[in-house]
């Protein structure tokens, strides 16, 4: 009896064991699908109703790279968690008016960290979770091209020959991201921009602008920030700096570029975040100026003063 008693538990555990690894198999291949789908939908921006705002680093391909030269920032316009604004080197407070009820346009010299984090970077009390500077500066420090701040326009003597890139005054899910010359002819547009020179993406066509530029900016200035619109309508904030506050690999593929060489990297960024095809794209001011903050973190700041930068704000959960 106890023979025969020994040799059923054999042939039980033997079962149980063999099940066991059938039932882990499965219970596996399960795990594995889900990571892959996690991954995906982490990577796969454009195909998440749910997406508002990310930062990550890529190379020239733009792949994703942690030690990746480009700084990257990709919104959606139309997230419900995101809001908007524009600050510039005032003097003041912001929207503030003098005695004739005139808005007041006093400029002083100020860098990237405090025009994203002083009184005037405030939205309803919260500071930005994103920023980017943005206009050229002239010699009395004011802007140069068109900057409007929540409908206030902060502008200078290029603002109708420059383009600038705005989000509209719209509820989220009608708000547009526009980049073009000049105010726009439906005013809810002209809500939030900001200036910038050198657009090299034009209805989806790509241009090297470096003739119209000049050398300064095509040779010897080869740090940029800049900004692209696709046409799902997703915006891909980028700055490439060899200085910034990050680990960075130099390599063949992940260095800085001049403006004639962006079109690898962003339309890379773009399909491999499924964000559909750069539709526009302009220079920021580069030089001594290209600055990226993000969730805490300033990754790039130059010395220069900043003509003017554009904010992201994450709006606050509601209970």
């Amino acid at each position: 009896m106890m023979t025969k008693f020994c040799l059923f538990s054999k042939n039980t555990r033997i079962l149980f064991f063999l099940s066991t690894i059938v039932l882990c198999f499965l219970a596996g291949c399960k795990y594995i699908n889900f990571n892959a789908s996690s991954e995906a939908s982490q990577t796969c921006l454009g195909g998440n109703s749910q997406f508002s705002i990310t930062f990550f680093k890529t190379n020239n391909q733009g792949e994703r790279y942690a030690k990746g030269i480009n700084h990257v920032i990709i919104f959606n316009p139309k997230s419900e968690a995101l809001d908007f604004k524009v600050n510039m080197g005032l003097s003041h407070q912001l929207y503030a008016k003098d005695n004739q009820g005139k808005f007041r346009q006093e400029y002083i010299p100020k860098l990237f960290h405090e025009l994203g984090s002083n009184e005037n970077a405030k939205l309803n009390g919260q500071l930005p979770i994103a920023a980017i500077n943005a206009d050229y500066i002239d010699t009395n420090n004011k802007p140069q091209g068109l900057n409007i701040s929540r409908g206030v326009e902060y502008s200078g003597d290029f603002k109708n020959k420059r383009s600038s890139f705005g989000i509209s005054a719209d509820q989220p899910k009608q708000r547009q991201a526009t980049l073009q010359v000049g105010r726009r002819k439906d005013n809810i547009l002209n809500y939030n921009l900001v200036g910038g020179n050198g657009r090299f993406y034009r209805n989806g066509k790509f241009k090297d602008i470096c003739q119209d530029l000049g050398e300064l900016a095509c040779q010897q200035a080869r740090n940029r920030s800049l900004v692209a619109i696709t046409d799902k309508g997703y915006v891909i904030l980028l700055v490439n700096d060899l200085k910034a506050n990050s680990d960075i690999q130099v390599s063949q593929v992940n260095q800085e570029l001049l403006p004639d060489m962006f079109d690898d990297v962003l339309e890379g960024i773009a399909r491999n975040n499924c964000l559909g095809k750069i539709q526009e794209g302009m220079l920021f001011d580069g030089g001594m100026s290209p600055g990226l903050y993000y969730n805490n973190k300033i990754y790039v700041e130059n010395p220069g003063p900043i003509g003017s930068v554009f904010l992201i704000y994450k709006k606050p959960l509601k209970n």
